[in-house]
């Protein structure tokens, strides 16, 4: 999901789109990975709309999707419905990933902003609605989703969009959720099933016997920040558990990293890792060391739970036949870490502050939730959804257990430090101490003492 591909469909020179307007072809997979429920999906007749907007005719929708990808063939078939059992008119531009950053961002000071968005709640928060670009959308999880008197609230798992995180400076919810992701270590089972190591010494031991057998141990796609970022955060929050790196991230001293020493284990812990990764893992562009673990040049690979989705994907258009059997495993417990803690990250629609049109946009994401059109996520894009009545991908089975495990600890990915100071802390102070303790540049005291030392300065900068 984390692709961020920009095709054309010009509006505007310094806008690029990926496709306009609604109702385009939602043709399903085809070749050896095609999911078995995809075409069932698509072809299925469409569910009624419980809320019809009594005024709005129309709504304008920039997707984080571009219209090729499973994803957004789900929501084209869910346009197309909407679209016809409403009347209501959806503009859609399927910009991508980066339609936040490079095109709502800049578009909040004008009149050129879209009714509806999506993106993940991190990024929603941090670039959009700290400098106030949303609207509540509490009055969603009110309406019905066409199954009888189901409400959005009845539907979705309280987990999904009650945290502090998806609340705006009124305490108003500013997301609705339709994905929900995880992490995780992926393999392939056909190349030997392995049982979740309980130890950092039992997951190293599994790194050794890829090498010894002539593979690389870990694929690292090292040229995504937020995927460098995993290692330490992951480890981390199973010392400082669900706040704990938020907490040491916004203090204005930055001593809070020196004076919890589960920071410095963390480091020690993720300095022992990089000795494993793929070569070349630093000088490669995504998705080429994601594809080389799809290829089966390396045995491991630690991304989101969209690592299925994306690889089949390129395996189907490689078209030599190759299949995975995905297995995954969470990181095992560091000793003397007493949090169990497991990631979610909820992906979901935003009304913006100046939309013309929300009445519409707030309906067409009610029906969205409707079981018969959010099934498509699971079915055609093998991701998870904040729906407990829907199937889990057999792909995604095992981290669901864990997500679902009550004995674990949720923390929110990354436990926020991508949304601090509207994603400013990670990209200066963060990512250049991550990268330089992955490539061995400083030792994890230097790192812990980087974060410090920076953090501080951060924030004395930031008045």
């Amino acid at each position: 999901m984390r692709r961020s591909k920009v095709m054309a469909c010009a509006v505007g020179a310094s806008l690029l789109l990926a496709g306009c307007g609604g109702g385009a072809d939602v043709g399903g997979g085809t070749g050896e990975n095609a999911l078995p429920g995809v075409d069932q999906y698509l072809n299925a007749p469409c569910p009624e709309a419980a809320v019809k907007p009594a005024t709005d005719k129309e709504f304008t929708y920039w997707a984080m999707w571009t219209a090729d990808e499973p994803q957004g063939k789900v929501l084209q078939k869910a346009v197309k419905c909407f679209q016809e059992k409403t009347g209501v008119k959806v503009n859609v531009q399927w910009l991508g990933r980066k339609a936040y950053t490079q095109n709502l961002v800049p578009a909040l000071n004008t009149d050129t902003v879209p009714d509806l968005f999506d993106q993940d709640v991190s990024k929603v928060g941090a670039a959009i609605m700290t400098p106030g670009g949303t609207q509540s959308v509490d009055d969603v999880f009110a309406m019905k989703v066409g199954e009888g008197d189901k409400t959005v609230k009845d539907v979705l798992s309280a987990s999904s969009y009650d945290f502090p995180q998806n609340k705006d400076h009124e305490g108003h919810n500013f997301m609705v959720p339709y994905t929900v992701q995880s992490s995780a270590w992926w393999f392939n089972k056909d190349a030997g099933d392995v049982q979740q190591p309980k130890t950092m010494d039992e997951l190293t031991a599994l790194f050794d016997k890829a090498k010894a057998d002539g593979k690389a141990a870990i694929s690292q796609d090292g040229d995504i920040p937020f995927y460098n970022m995993y290692f330490f955060t992951q480890l981390a929050e199973r010392f400082v558990g669900s706040g704990g790196l938020n907490k040491a991230a916004t203090d204005k001293t930055g001593q809070a990293w020196k004076t919890d020493p589960g920071f410095l284990k963390a480091a020690t812990e993720t300095a022992k890792l990089p000795k494993y990764f793929i070569d070349g893992w630093d000088a490669a562009k995504f998705p080429q060391v994601q594809q080389r673990w799809a290829d089966g040049d390396s045995r491991y690979l630690y991304v989101g739970t969209w690592a299925p989705s994306e690889t089949r994907e390129y395996l189907d258009k490689q078209g030599a036949g190759t299949k995975i059997n995905y297995g995954s495993f969470q990181f095992p417990m560091p000793t003397g870490a007493t949090h169990d803690t497991v990631e979610q990250m909820s992906i979901g629609f935003a009304v913006t502050k100046k939309a013309k049109h929300a009445e519409a946009a707030k309906a067409f994401i009610a029906y969205f939730l409707n079981k018969d059109i959010l099934s498509g996520i699971p079915a055609v894009a093998d991701n998870l959804v904040p729906r407990a009545d829907l199937a889990v991908p057999d792909d995604l089975k095992q981290v669901k257990a864990a997500m679902d495990d009550p004995k674990k600890e949720h923390v929110l990915q990354y436990d926020g430090l991508d949304g601090i100071a509207g994603g400013k802390w990670q990209t200066d102070v963060f990512d250049p101490a991550d990268t330089a303790l992955l490539k061995g540049q400083i030792s994890p005291q230097q790192f812990v003492d980087q974060l410090a030392a920076k953090g501080a300065e951060f924030w004395k900068s930031q008045g």
